[in-house]
């Protein structure tokens, strides 16, 4: 029957009290893999982006030449 709080006793009880655990643990840790993944992705484009717009800061500038510029430009990846 059913105790004070209205869970189950006897082992269904136990075995869906755990299982409801294990599900809402699993969705937590599920949604905290996809919040750091999409957040590590962004971050790298936002870097690379950044390191392209200082170093054409600095060419602009004329902190660094047309050869330098261009090497360290293939450098990144651009």
């Amino acid at each position: 029957m059913y105790g004070g709080y209205g869970y189950m006793h006897g082992p269904e009880g136990l075995m869906f009290h755990g299982l409801g655990w294990l599900i809402l643990l699993a969705l937590v840790i599920g949604g905290a893999v996809l919040v750091v993944r999409a957040l590590g992705h962004d971050g790298a484009r936002a870097t690379g982006s950044s390191a392209l717009a200082r170093l054409e800061e600095r060419y602009a500038n004329g902190e660094i030449d047309r050869d330098e510029f261009l090497q360290k430009k293939k450098d990144l990846g651009r």
